[in-house]
């Protein structure tokens, strides 16, 4: 149970309840530890000199492909130089912004103003001295409100029961509201069951930010909390970000998303994909002003989302967006990494490829409509280099299809990217030099060499060509959410590309063992290359069968007859009441 420490601040100036009321929260000391790891992860001497290292191979690299000398025959070089500059690119800028990420939000006035979030005389006063939901929250000397928003849309109502009791459960004083895109009856019941206010809008407009818009018309709290509905957050989410607001330039404050459902191989994989994002990246970007949104576990001020017209309606990626918006109007983020709420991570392979085509084309829609390195742009040089980033990351995505391509050109036409009096040791030599030192910053920030990252990152390439052409052309995909409830959807339907160049793969490799089976060098180097990607791809077609498999069981098991029943005697009673049903009609609306 969290207690009270009532003893007065000794501080000269007022930043929370007066000094003879202020309340020190003395919280789980494990929390205190968690957060000196999280801070302390990312400001590790021996990852530092990792990157460094990891930085020096990688401009190796690029000396040694750029080199002249080296330079084969134009078609596959051109390939090769093209995807290997946008990966060397983005991990230079990514590592760089990891090397800046030493900077602690928690400063000296989120300290103080966490000291005297709650009135102590208060609480006693009311006898709420148990129950930590009643505690007002406090800030500059006066009550704040707040108010947390559920976002529904379709999920399964188990997995919102979760989120809302938890949500109804954090503390400080607030109120919880169900915002439910899906219309469905049994949410609002459960809504009203548990104690939660319940908005239900007539349309679905501008999809999860029309939906908070919506809200906002109707909650007046001055925070706010934005959670999926897969999102379960942790009782101290608001006694950990609150304090943060006592800064009133600060719009937002996002904690990370942390994933506990991963057991399937493509739910590890995408969680895996995150995490290096959330314990490095995003902590680096604070220091320059430009971490962002990321849709969920996240705390919104209300008059900075009110400064620029509301949540931002017209992309997918509404909370990069809304972030962009903020920061070009001058509103600071804050970003920490500590968890405060645990969700779900896409389990199958077609909630992946959802979940990454509309992440993807909202990258590329800001990239392509609101080019950050614009000289419009009311940003400072950091954040246009920061958002650059976010803008073109998904085109990493892309680079392996080019590289897949390079192996048969020199399989079939004999066209190699590089001289053939370049040995394979001194080819090995520099490219180890990077992509060893890359395994090794993945061992030392996941713990060890993670294998489904590099299935995944290797197989979907033809989401994020999608994704480009989506936003190039201004084309609209339907509203996806993670987690939401339907039929089982056999993932062969989204993966074809990936089946026909597996097909393309395993022929190019039985013709390469058969022509250059025997041969000392590069065209050896070219067909084990070939045959790499054949297994990758094959390892995630294996995945695919098996996912296959369970929803043909499940689809199966859907239309399987229900069990026959014993007839039930009709009566003038129950023909009443079978006609009364059938002419009830309920209607939603806010709590």
């Amino acid at each position: 149970m969290t207690t009270l420490d009532t003893r007065s601040s000794e501080l000269p100036f007022p930043a929370g309840p007066p000094p003879a009321q202020t309340t020190t929260i003395q919280g789980d000391p494990q929390a205190a530890a968690r957060r000196r790891d999280a801070n302390a992860a990312a400001h590790s001497p021996s990852l530092m000199l990792i990157m460094m290292l990891a930085t020096l191979g990688a401009v190796a690299y690029g000396v040694f492909l750029l080199d002249p000398d080296h330079r084969g025959d134009w078609l596959p070089y051109v390939l090769v130089i093209v995807a290997e500059c946008l990966l060397l690119g983005l991990a230079l800028l990514a590592m760089w912004t990891v090397l800046s990420s030493g900077y602690n939000p928690r400063d000296f006035a989120y300290h103080h103003a966490r000291d005297r979030m709650f009135d102590a005389p208060e609480i006693l006063r009311t006898g709420a001295t148990d129950d930590p939901t009643r505690w007002r929250l406090y800030l500059h000397d006066r009550p704040v409100a707040v108010d947390i928003f559920i976002t529904t849309c379709g999920e399964d109502v188990d997995t919102i029961a979760r989120t809302v009791r938890a949500a109804m459960a954090v503390h400080g004083e607030h109120r919880t509201w169900v915002l439910d895109d899906g219309r469905d009856d049994e949410v609002r019941d459960l809504a009203a069951t548990l104690g939660a206010r319940y908005v239900r809008r007539l349309s679905s407009g501008g999809q999860k930010a029309g939906n908070i818009n919506h809200a906002l018309s109707i909650a007046k709290g001055e925070l706010f909390v934005v959670l999926d509905a897969d999102f379960v957050p942790k009782p101290d989410l608001l006694v950990e970000t609150v304090p943060f607001f006592v800064r009133d330039d600060v719009a937002f404050v996002q904690s990370p998303q942390t994933y506990g459902n991963m057991h399937t191989l493509i739910s590890r994989g995408a969680g895996y994909m995150q995490a290096v994002f959330y314990r490095f990246v995003q902590p680096g970007r604070n220091r320059f002003n430009a971490a962002f949104c990321v849709g969920t576990n996240v705390v919104f001020r209300r008059e900075a989302i009110d400064d620029i017209g509301g949540m931002y309606t017209d992309s997918k990626s509404e909370d990069v967006w809304t972030s962009l918006q903020l920061h070009e109007r001058g509103w600071r983020s804050v970003y920490i990494p500590q968890t405060l709420a645990v969700g779900d991570t896409p389990e199958t392979i077609v909630a992946y490829a959802k979940q990454q085509l509309r992440w993807a084309t909202g990258g590329f829609e800001i990239l392509l409509q609101h080019n950050p390195l614009s000289p419009r742009r009311r940003l400072t040089v950091d954040q246009r280099l920061q958002y650059f980033v976010t803008s073109t990351h998904y085109l990493s995505g892309i680079a392996p299809l080019l590289l897949l391509l390079v192996p048969p050109l020199q399989i079939y036409l004999d066209l190699a990217p590089m001289r053939l009096d370049v040995s394979v040791g001194t080819w090995l030599l520099y490219y180890l030099g990077f992509y060893g030192l890359q395994i090794a910053l993945a061992f030392f920030t996941l713990g060890s060499f993670r294998w489904e990252v590099l299935l995944l990152s290797a197989v979907s390439w033809p989401i994020y060509v999608k994704a480009f052409w989506n936003a190039l052309t201004g084309k609209q995909q339907a509203w996806s959410v993670t987690g939401r409830t339907g039929g089982a959807t056999s993932p062969f339907e989204v993966i074809v590309p990936q089946v026909l160049c597996f097909v393309f793969l395993l022929i190019t490799s039985v013709v390469g063992v058969w022509k250059h089976g025997g041969d000392d060098g590069l065209p050896g180097l070219a067909v084990a290359w070939n045959i790499t990607n054949t297994v990758i791809l094959g390892g995630f077609l294996v995945t695919a069968l098996r996912e296959h498999r369970a929803a043909v069981r499940e689809q199966r098991a859907a239309r399987r007859p229900a069990r026959a029943t014993r007839p039930v005697r009709t009566t003038r009673t129950t023909r009443k009441v079978a006609r009364t049903d059938r002419q009830t009609v309920t209607t939603g609306g806010a709590a």
